[in-house]
């Protein structure tokens, strides 16, 4: 008995080595100790201005921008055309290090969603430097072999929207694999054998995280199977999303969430982690003051460059799960732009009670490069449960149509002369110009400027309608609302003449 007991033991200390092996196909690299002092973030994000990527200064720019880029990258980086988009444009894979650990980060499937090709810009011009994190960098490309593919949807990116050139959306190709992009990076991760993978993604700023809050980031450790199990490799996705929540928190506490983890399975996310790799998605959404997610992208930065020292030192394993489980899941569509509360509306000459909630689009020009916002109604109503980037409490007071000029300008430029503060006051927020010119077209203004001739007045308060208007209190008006946009004509009067003086 005692001989077929050391026998039983000898086969169950064999089986749990196989398994292991199975789920940790490479060795794990010895924990390596940080050669820096205080937080790695707090120094990465407080050098962020040295290592930025001054060329591009906001989300709209395009493949052609960004391959001067890598083609200018010198060893130790290997940089190589990985294949060619749909419309025949170069993708390029940037390699750095020499590590046993691969390491996948693809940025950009969907063309529109920018913010972390941004970041990996920074992070080449980071691991170039010769400055204090010297020990940093050399213990990245010691433990890890870093693989970029910065913008793996270039023909998105040309027309700044979300799917590719025959409008496939590339993270539900996964499975059928019918583009050249999804076959790249299906390749790409395939060749390295991935240990870890960074799925990089923008979501929309309606998103919430918590109560009343924005989820500027948002993470997923995706499940592999409908049931959800949690493997070694879904699990180790989900210690080093704790490690990134607990970095971000001292930033933007209660702004991070976490999306459903149901099972897609067309999506890349989904598979690649059942295929064996740890994958993390990252989500950028919104951030007051910060529309073109300059802010976020220096977060973005900071956040993934220490990730990447937990995975190299193996400090993930230090954060629980219940780091990962606490973060809150994504409200959806939870917030607005604007939010006007509790005003009341005329209707056939009775009073109603509402809020008016106004989402903005980004309306493109300039060959995608540019954009200006179209503002629209999205609810009316009882809104007290959401929320907004901005709020007008207007209880007690009354929201009318905004009134138009009766004098066509010959030029924007004459509004400045005809005293902006009292024609507000007055309910005018709608001016016909002669020859619009671009410029003055889309400019973020407290009035309306119309094309004479050409556009015409329409301040209905409807459902996805867009209209200007005053709000008074005992007869005097206090905010006008202009695309989306309010005005407190006492608080911002130097900054509606300012606006105004620009034209």
């Amino acid at each position: 008995m005692r001989h077929l007991f050391f026998v039983l033991c000898f086969l169950t200390v064999v089986a749990c080595e196989n398994s292991h092996s199975q789920t940790n196909p490479k060795p794990a690299a010895p924990a390596a100790k940080s050669a820096l002092s205080g937080d790695l973030h707090r120094q990465l994000y407080d050098k962020y201005n040295l290592y930025r990527e001054t060329s591009i200064k906001d989300r709209r720019f395009k493949h052609a921008d960004i391959v001067p880029l890598v083609q200018k990258l010198k060893a130790p980086f290997r940089t190589q055309k990985a294949g060619k988009s749909m419309e025949g444009r170069d993708i390029y894979q940037v390699q750095i290090g020499n590590g046993p650990v691969q390491v996948l980060l693809w940025s950009q499937m969907h063309g529109d969603e920018a913010s972390a090709t941004m970041a990996i810009m920074d992070i080449f011009n980071f691991m170039t430097r010769d400055d204090q994190f010297n020990p940093l960098r050399e213990r990245l490309m010691k433990e890890l072999t870093l693989t970029f593919i910065p913008l793996l949807n270039p023909d998105g990116a040309e027309r700044f929207k979300r799917r590719n050139a025959i409008d496939i959306d590339l993270n539900r190709d996964a499975a059928r694999l019918q583009t050249p992009e999804a076959q790249l990076l299906k390749r790409v991760r395939d060749e390295l054998k991935a240990d870890w993978g960074f799925n990089l993604h923008d979501q929309n700023r309606y998103y919430s995280a918590g109560k009343g809050k924005t989820a500027t980031f948002s993470f997923l450790a995706p499940a592999y199977n409908y049931a959800k199990e949690v493997n070694a490799v879904r699990g180790n996705a989900m210690h080093l999303i704790g490690v990134m929540n607990n970095i971000l928190q001292e930033y933007i506490p209660g702004q991070v969430g976490r999306y459903s983890d149901s099972f897609e399975p067309r999506a890349f996310g989904d598979n690649i982690q059942k295929w064996g790799t740890s994958t993390i998605l990252i989500e950028c959404g919104g951030l007051a003051e910060d529309p073109d997610k300059q802010e976020i992208r220096r977060l973005h930065f900071a956040m993934l460059v220490a990730a990447l020292d937990a995975i190299a030192t193996q400090t993930y394993k230090s954060v629980g799960m219940d780091v990962y489980e606490s973060i809150p899941f994504n409200g959806s569509n939870e917030f607005f732009d604007l939010l006007v509360r509790e005003v009341e509306i005329d209707f056939k000459g009775e009073y109603y009670t509402v809020d008016i909630g106004f989402r903005k689009d980004e309306i493109s020009y300039n060959g995608n490069r540019d954009y200006y916002y179209r503002a629209q109604i999205a609810d009316i109503g009882d809104l007290s449960i959401f929320h907004a980037y901005e709020s007008v409490d207007a209880l007690g007071m009354q929201a009318f149509p905004g009134k138009t000029y009766a004098t066509t300008l010959s030029s924007a430029s004459q509004l400045a002369s005809l005293d902006p503060i009292k024609l507000l006051q007055e309910g005018y927020t709608d001016v016909f110009v002669t020859g619009l010119s671009s410029k003055a077209r889309f400019a973020t203004l407290p009035f309306r400027l119309i094309e004479a001739g050409k556009g015409k007045e329409n301040n209905n308060v409807r459902m996805s309608g867009n209209p200007s208007l005053y709000i008074q209190k005992d007869g005097e008006t206090r905010y006008v609302v202009v695309n989306g946009a309010a005005y407190d004509l006492e608080r911002d009067r130097d900054k509606i003449l300012k606006l105004v003086n620009k034209l």
